[in-house]
């Protein structure tokens, strides 16, 4: 593994196990699993509209946590992290999802809508904005699991022109309020330019609404354009 992680978002689908093995083919470090939700408030037109045609083709929780499964036979040392809304895992049951995630072979779980310092038995990777407090910022690290997940602008998931302004401001107090916490960085990366310098500020990136548009493609074209984002990290 190279000094800086790559995280690619895919929607659940029935294709999904085969573009995962293709992204982590293609040099993803980890892979989140989008459980669709019919209100996804942080997300995009692109994952929206991905999340739309999952729900058609029938992707509800249990399918979702199905998918997450098979995703694990075919790639075994990769870590998987599902991720998805509070309604949902309301409606499927708390305790009832984290031991299900678990037993198909989640790693962890990202809680889009959750904030920090709710349900704090639910080990789960934090978000911080540009618009969190210095006291959220600090909670958030405090708890999370494994990583923290800087949203580095304001707004839904999406394609930028360019890194957002504000993640270096975010990420200099999070370094500061994080203890040592790891910092991914996430919303708007699309290109492998952008890629780098989001890199120069955090620890990793995760990557979502150009990773879900290229797999719209087949698993060769996401494993070209991930390997694109892996070499302007090394």
């Amino acid at each position: 593994m190279s000094s800086k992680t790559l995280v690619i978002y895919l929607m659940s689908g029935r294709d999904t196990p085969a573009l995962a093995t293709a992204a982590v083919d293609g040099g993803a470090d980890v892979v989140e699993l989008g459980f669709p939700f019919s209100d996804p408030l942080a997300d995009g037109p692109v994952i929206r509209r991905a999340g739309e045609r999952a729900l058609a083709e029938g992707m509800r929780t249990r399918a979702c946590l199905d998918c997450l499964a098979r995703t694990r036979e075919l790639v075994p040392e990769t870590p998987l992290i599902p991720m998805t809304y509070a309604s949902l895992l309301e409606a499927y049951g708390w305790e009832r999802f984290a031991a299900d995630a678990r037993a198909g072979g989640a790693t962890s779980l990202i809680v889009a809508d959750l904030p920090a310092g709710e349900r704090p038995e639910l080990r789960r990777v934090q978000l911080v904005a540009p618009t969190s407090t210095d006291e959220r910022i600090r909670l958030a690290a405090q708890h999370t699991d494994g990583w923290l997940y800087l949203v580095t602008l304001t707004g839904t998931t999406g394609a930028r022109d360019g890194v957002s302004p504000a993640l270096a401001s975010l990420a200099a107090r999070a370094r500061e309020l994080g203890s040592g916490v790891q910092l991914y960085a996430g919303f708007g990366i699309s290109t492998p330019e952008q890629a780098q310098a989001a890199a120069a500020h955090a620890d990793g990136i995760v990557v979502g609404s150009r990773a879900v548009e290229v797999a719209e493609g087949g698993p060769g074209a996401l494993r070209a354009y991930v390997g694109s984002l892996r070499a302007a990290l090394a």
